[in-house]
């Protein structure tokens, strides 16, 4: 579990530092690739208490 909590900081680094950083000069294409990436962290997050409720069940 302690793998996936990394993994997960790293992404959270990763979309904070795209937002402060290398945000596109684009609005919509800004906004689209914020929706795709924010998508990506639900998703893992899902994952994560996917894997928690799974091993709760063992």
């Amino acid at each position: 579990m302690k793998l996936h909590l990394i993994i997960f900081a790293i992404l959270i680094a990763g979309f904070v530092s795209y937002n402060l950083f290398f945000a596109t000069a684009d609005d919509r294409l800004n906004t689209l690739i914020n929706i795709l990436y924010a998508s990506v962290l639900f998703g893992y997050i899902s994952f994560m208490a996917y894997t928690v409720l799974k091993k709760m069940k063992k």
